[in-house]
């Protein structure tokens, strides 16, 4: 099973936060978490800010969970997946 997040580039901490919640239950629940950040029309310049927004995701999860497939740009989204811990 796979449970999706989104964020957007521009997300703020008190978003971030609420949402990585919801993260450490799913992986918690033994289900993947995939990771979206997606960029709406000019936000595509920030992809670096995606990319450290999902890696920062990522190690806020190292407990609960391990990167399967590092953030990486498909089209106008950058998708990371990570899996729980055993």
């Amino acid at each position: 099973m796979v449970k999706e997040i989104r964020l957007g580039p521009n997300t703020d901490d008190h978003d971030f936060n609420f949402k990585l919640n919801h993260a450490k239950k799913f992986l918690e629940d033994g289900a993947k978490v995939k990771v979206e950040v997606f960029f709406k029309g000019r936000t595509i310049i920030y992809k670096e800010k995606g990319e450290i927004m999902l890696l920062k995701f990522a190690q806020e999860l190292t407990e609960y969970g391990k990167v399967e497939k590092l953030p990486k740009l498909e089209g106008k989204r950058m998708i990371m997946i990570i899996v729980p811990k055993k």
